[in-house]
């Protein structure tokens, strides 16, 4: 029985991540393909080929975001985002939802963004427990007019779902700046302290 436990395990660590992968990019290939929906229905690739096309979608959605990148790169690209922007700011329900999904996108993905640029040790949720956050940046707005002294804003993820988590403002003295990257910060914390970043050896176990 000991045996047969082991092999069960054994099989499971070299099925399991394969198995979901192959999962995540097979829903995102189904997601992405539903992009052809936006097509005219006489336009659309099932119609014109008679069968589906696995991974089309794709395809289509990489060539919008490129095409789109690229208008929005020159002079005219900014001329029209600058419309946009105030058009969708002057409605009323829509102008917060698109603010606040903009900010976000602005931070994560300029290059100029400030996001999970460092990862820190913090104690968290009380003293003498430590967890692993991630510096976003500094207070700003009316914020610092009541914080005295050198503060930073890190998120704190949950494990293993590393999209939720705590917004927290902190002296940079209580943050311990790590010496490993964002990646390996961010797999130590979805892995549940499984997979541990190269370094100094780990603790013993007692």
């Amino acid at each position: 029985m000991h045996a047969l436990r082991k092999w069960l395990f054994a099989g499971l660590l070299v099925v399991l991540p394969v198995a979901v992968t192959m999962w995540v990019i097979q829903w995102i290939i189904a997601t992405l393909d539903q992009t052809l929906l936006i097509l005219p229905t006489a336009w659309q690739p099932d119609r014109l080929l008679g069968f589906h096309l696995p991974g089309l979608g794709v395809l289509l959605a990489l060539s919008i975001l490129l095409l789109v990148g690229a208008v929005a790169s020159n002079f005219v690209g900014r001329k029209l985002l600058a419309w946009s922007d105030r058009v969708f700011n002057r409605i009323p329900v829509v102008r917060s939802i698109y603010s606040g999904v903009k900010q976000v996108s602005d931070t994560l993905f300029s290059e100029n963004g400030n996001a999970f640029r460092k990862a820190v040790l913090l104690q968290w949720p009380r003293p003498d427990v430590w967890t692993i956050g991630f510096v976003t940046g500094a207070p700003g707005g009316d914020v610092v007019n009541h914080l005295v002294g050198d503060w930073v804003s890190v998120y704190v993820p949950t494990t293993p779902n590393p999209t939720g988590g705590y917004f927290v403002m902190l002296r940079r003295s209580e943050c311990v700046e790590l010496r490993m990257s964002v990646d390996e910060a961010l797999r130590y914390v979805i892995s549940m302290g499984v997979v541990v970043p190269q370094g100094p050896a780990a603790l013993p176990l007692k």
